[in-house]
């Protein structure tokens, strides 16, 4: 009896703390990390292809806990709010403010909704407009903002389907759009935790050998499948400026619906049955189709099978028709790719895919333009003389850039860059694209010449490059590179590649980020084009430093380091330290070893970065290499925890070696993997 007792007292016990627990309410951190936390970021820019306006988004640093505790449902891969009918992961825009390239006043748009909860911002083809979506406490809703007038209006009731993909595209005359909308007949959700099963889940095996990757979010049973379709479930109208609603097709589980740059025709996939508790959605069985721009039935391109096993490895893929997309620099061509190796990257062979390019009005046969050594990985078209395209081999790491005419294509294409991605500091970069006539990117060919853009990493850190091509030498001059003596500037767009303008975001340990109008060819003095200011002053006296060492076993490494505000290097108080890393797979102990971040990022913590501990003493290790290597043969996953074990060592040893932690007190995290 007086066990039971006991047990009753220490079960009473554990209801009261359990109650107690209740009761608690969100706890405020200390006001270093509070005024951090809390500071405003700066607005996203976006840029008209004149650089003539400028549009800021707002937006907060943070999701607040109403939204945090909305419904989720993960069906397929999708992680979704049901109220609303978005991705329940969504980061919004809270406010619109417009400048104009010159000047420094911003012009606050008119007509927002009350309490903004905006995203899917895409410029109208003319670039006069910008369509976005609203999220309300019940559905999504479509606005239009008119660039001259700095005002924006509603143009629908919330009941678009955001569920999967942009839930809109632009006409190519820029009056209407055509939108996604909840069907009529879509039927109410089924309330898992109020519904009692009919039966049970059976999982059918038909004894073949199949390697999957872990999925998230799989369907798991029968109220899965008929939630999933249900959320799916699109109407299509086309939807004047005035807010003319007009059927456009009738109701599937749409997935994409995207205009051929001349606008004539629209390709448009939509997932079928059955569904699979195994594999995403992108795996389900799929049709893709050929409409014209009324909705005309023109091609049935492909009707793909559920496919819930590959071939063994990486680099393995599905048979039959992939990567179906338009030609950016044609009318309407379609472009699409198949495998050469039935998917399988254990089969012998020379070429690996194949591409294929299908014009209007497509009944003719495709005609194929290029074949890649590795598996395709995708192409920027230019003209009817020049493409690039890349493709890469996950298993060695090899990835090659191809330079083929698709015009002749008898012509063997020429392999210009031949090397591994994980290689950063030969990293010839990407090629320069701009809108064409038809408001798509295409190659920037200025007679013989083309453009590259890169990050330019190097030990030093991060140096970014503007280079010019020239493609009879197949050789490269570079017009501008980054100093990175003291500020780290970055490309954030090619204005005019030919003049040599380009928009760089400047910032440095000490000077807030702001975007700038730069001339490489004029060499005239950066113009600045918008004034953000530091929200924060409190962190300025925070010491950053890039570090590099080496592993036991000669392997480079580096991390950032930071040091409290007003600690004195000279007396090196002992501090306790904190470690964040994430481990990376590597194929070649060079490439782990390269610098990847620059010393010169303008400070300002958020989201979960360990940098807030800084403000209350702790000396900060972010983004610690811990590359894991295995070269040749070798998987890295064989020694994972003999080098987990190495690269931490290395990285407590050399800020040890500096004289600043007590290498007894050090705290390792990171995110996810990490």
């Amino acid at each position: 009896m007086r066990k039971i007792i006991t047990l009753f007292l220490i079960f009473a016990i554990t209801i009261g703390l359990a109650k107690a627990q209740v009761d608690i309410t969100y706890q405020l951190p200390p006001k270093e990390i509070l005024e951090l936390a809390d500071a405003q970021l700066a607005p996203m820019v976006q840029i008209d292809k004149k650089a003539e306006n400028i549009i800021l988004l707002h937006r907060n640093r943070y999701s607040s806990i109403a939204e945090l505790s909305e419904t989720e449902l993960r069906l397929a891969g999708l992680r979704i709010n049901p109220a609303t009918n978005i991705g329940s992961r969504m980061a919004y825009v809270n406010n619109i403010t417009l400048m104009s390239v010159g000047e420094k006043e911003q012009k606050q748009v008119a007509g927002l909704p009350a309490e903004p909860r905006l995203t899917n911002f895409s410029w109208s083809p003319d670039e006069t407009k910008m369509a976005f979506t609203n999220t309300t406490s019940t559905g999504v809703e479509l606005w239009i903002l008119d660039i001259a007038s700095a005002s924006c209006k509603k143009l629908t009731d919330a009941n678009l389907n955001a569920n999967i993909g942009r839930p809109f595209s632009w006409f190519s005359d820029g009056n209407s759009l055509l939108v996604k909308f909840l069907p009529d007949e879509r039927k109410p959700l089924i309330v898992k935790a109020e519904s009692i099963p009919v039966g049970p889940t059976v999982s059918v095996s038909d004894g073949k050998k199949a390697q999957n990757p872990t999925f998230q979010d799989l369907l798991k049973d029968k109220a899965d499948e008929f939630n999933f379709e249900q959320l799916s479930m699109s109407t299509l109208f086309k939807v004047g400026l005035n807010g003319q609603k007009t059927l456009w097709k009738e109701t599937a589980m749409f997935t994409q619906s995207d205009f051929s740059p001349s606008g004539e025709y629209v390709l448009v996939t939509a997932i079928q049955k059955p569904f699979s508790y195994l594999v995403t959605l992108n795996r389900f069985p799929s049709k893709t189709t050929i409409f014209d721009k009324n909705g005309k039935e023109v091609k049935v391109l492909q009707e793909s099978p559920l496919i819930e096993d590959l071939p063994k490895g990486n680099d393995a893929t599905r048979k039959g028709m992939r990567s179906i997309n338009w030609r950016n620099d044609e009318p309407a061509t379609i472009y699409y790719v198949e495998a050469l190796d039935e998917g399988d990257p254990e089969k012998e062979a020379e070429f690996r895919d194949e591409v294929f390019i299908l014009n209007a009005p497509f009944n003719g046969q495709p005609v194929s333009v290029l074949k890649t050594m590795n598996r395709f990985a995708g192409i920027t078209w230019g003209d009817k003389q020049v493409a690039i395209a890349r493709d890469r081999w996950i298993k060695n790491r090899n990835t090659k850039t191809y330079l083929f005419n698709p015009s002749e294509p008898v012509v063997k294409p020429t392999v210009l860059f031949d090397m591994s991605y994980e290689d950063n500091y030969n990293n010839p970069g990407w090629f320069v694209t701009t809108k064409n006539q038809f408001g798509e990117n295409t190659l920037v060919i200025n007679g013989d010449k083309m453009y590259l853009t890169g990050q330019g990493y190097s030990p030093e850190g991060i140096r970014p490059f503007f280079d010019e091509f020239n493609l009879k030498t197949k050789t490269t001059n570079r017009l501008w590179r980054a100093d990175g003596k003291e500020t780290l500037e970055n490309i954030s767009e090619v204005i005019n590649a030919p003049q040599g303008v380009l928009l760089t975001r400047v910032e440095s340990q000490s000077v807030y980020p702001n975007y700038y109008i730069r001339n490489t060819i004029k060499r005239i003095a950066p113009q600045q084009i918008t004034f953000f200011e530091n929200p924060v002053k409190s962190i300025s006296g925070i010491y950053k430093e890039l570090i590099t060492y080496k592993r036991a076993d000669g392997v480079e490494l580096s991390g950032t380091l930071y040091l409290p505000d007003g600690y004195d290097r000279q007396k090196k108080e002992k501090l306790p330290l904190l470690l964040w890393a994430y481990p990376r797979e590597f194929k070649d102990a060079k490439s782990a070893g390269q610098v990847t971040s620059s010393p010169h990022t303008f400070t300002l913590p958020s989201g979960g970065s360990p940098v807030f501990w800084v403000t209350r003493g702790y000396a900060v290790l972010d983004n610690a290499a811990f590359p894991i290597v295995g070269e040749g043969d070798k998987e890295p996953n064989d020694t994972f925890i003999e080098q987990l074990v190495a690269n931490a060592k290395a990285a407590i040893d050399a800020v040890d070696n500096l004289g600043f932690i007590d290498r007894n007190r050090v705290g390792v995290g990171g995110h996810s993997y990490g």
